[in-house]
């Protein structure tokens, strides 16, 4: 039997609280727990009025999340951010889902942008399947490396 994923994207307007406990809650099972990364994963990019929350949901669980984050917030360009599948839910492609659903989002409001991305280092070669190229040297960010990303627009 497969699962049907549903995606919604909302401002933090306009979720309700539970839905931003599920994502807070998702995002520190694997940020903080999984990849024993202490830091203080919601900031103030969660209440920007032009970020989106990008939701994956399966069988009404949250399976997947990522957020989209308008220009000259984390970077001169729109940006993408936070993605994370849940563990339960790994193994079917979700990841890749919710970025090329993000970019439709994103694209939606910055048609006529580049696209630049903080990523964790091991995930380079995901990204770049998806036409984002590495930008200068890594970097550690919350102890953790990264490198700069940009998809150029086509």
């Amino acid at each position: 039997m497969t699962t049907e994923t549903t995606f919604t994207c909302s401002t933090i307007q306009q979720l309700n609280g539970l839905q931003m406990l599920e994502i807070l809650e998702l995002r520190s099972k694997v940020f903080v727990i999984e990849q024993q990364c202490i830091y203080q994963d919601p900031d103030h990019f969660d209440g920007l009025p032009d970020t989106r929350h990008l939701c994956a949901w399966q069988n009404g669980q949250l399976a997947g999340y990522l957020r989209v984050l308008p220009p000259r917030s984390t970077y001169d360009e729109p940006s993408l951010g936070r993605v994370v599948v849940d563990p339960a839910f790994r193994g079917q492609g979700l990841a890749q889902q919710l970025v090329q659903r993000g970019l439709e989002e994103l694209y939606a409001f910055w048609p006529s942008t580049d696209v630049v991305i903080g990523a964790q280092v091991y995930l380079q070669k995901f990204y770049a399947s998806l036409g984002f190229v590495a930008e200068g040297d890594a970097y550690i960010e919350d102890g953790i490396p990264h490198i700069t990303m940009r998809r150029q627009l086509k």
